[in-house]
């Protein structure tokens, strides 16, 4: 491996032993793009880590007779009977889970901190954003819009999304050029882009920006809101979590519009794998048939 590559890794893995809060901005920035842009195996393997090392820190703070729940902060949850869904199933699918890193423009949207260094969104403006973004989303027609998700934990709630709604969907590779380059055989002239996460749809953004169309950015708390014009705040890592923000969206916007379809349940967008999905089988099975995803 080159030394400028093992350089750059041992740097990111330094950014990450790092207390978050003593971060530059700069090294916060950094932080921020590897979080989004580390392979998913990676992330895998990251994650095992990080659990392996909150496991340890337990040991040592039960060894030093500091019981945990004191270190947690006493959170009383007054449950609203307005929200989309109930609290517990927005608590389930994780989309309260932040990153380490914390941009400027998402600090106001963070409750707290984990024992761990994860930041975690305030559920309630979760669902203030999500409502937010329902009523904005509906006033265009589903010709105006399109949806970019490079991440494959997001492809199969987003397909969904497209199948219902009429919106068309790039996953995988969005097409360079595809919102900005007339003469291209394919070019497709929107009036809003639905970003899922902008480090990773950079090309995407960078596109709609250019031509100076409406953007809808779902933002983790590693990302910029710069450019957006409404935002959607929550995890936008997590299968289950893009999951349950496709599913409201997909509700919401054919109520808004009026369109007449069937819309899968929740449980059906936050499968998140093979697992979980051999427990519904048939459910499943018929649904996917159905929409043809």
């Amino acid at each position: 491996m080159p030394r400028k590559k093992i350089e750059e890794i041992s740097e990111e893995e330094k950014l990450e032993e790092k207390n978050p809060e003593e971060l530059s901005e700069k090294e916060v920035e950094k932080l921020a793009e590897a979080e989004s842009t580390t392979l998913e195996k990676d992330v895998e393997k990251k994650k095992k880590e990080l659990l392996e090392k909150v496991a340890k820190l337990k040991e040592k703070i039960s060894a030093e007779g500091i019981s945990t729940e004191e270190l947690k902060e006493k959170v009383k949850v007054k449950k609203r009977t307005d929200m989309l869904i109930p609290l517990e199933e927005y608590v389930k699918t994780g989309i309260y889970l932040g990153t380490r890193a914390v941009t400027p423009t998402m600090k106001p949207f963070v409750y707290r901190r984990r024992a761990d260094g994860l930041a975690i969104f305030n559920t309630d403006i979760i669902d203030e954003k999500l409502k937010e973004a329902i009523e904005y989303l509906a006033k265009f027609a589903p010709n105006e819009v399109a949806v970019v998700c490079k991440r494959a934990a997001g492809w199969r709630a987003v397909n969904m999304f497209s199948k219902i709604t009429g919106i068309r969907a790039f996953t995988k590779k969005y097409p360079s050029g595809i919102l900005t380059n007339t003469a291209l055989p394919d070019f497709f002239e929107n009036e809003l882009t639905i970003i899922t996460d902008s480090w990773l749809d950079k090309n995407a953004l960078h596109d709609t920006l250019k031509v100076h169309k409406k953007i809808l950015l779902i933002c983790d708390t590693n990302n910029f809101s710069q450019g957006a014009d409404k935002i959607i705040i929550g995890n936008n890592k997590s299968g289950k979590s893009l999951g349950v923000i496709f599913y409201l969206l997909t509700k919401g916007y054919c109520k808004a519009r009026g369109i007449d379809a069937e819309v899968p349940d929740l449980d059906w967008w936050t499968i998140e794998d093979e697992s979980e999905k051999e427990e519904k089988p048939k459910k499943i099975e018929k649904v996917e048939a159905e929409f043809g995803v």
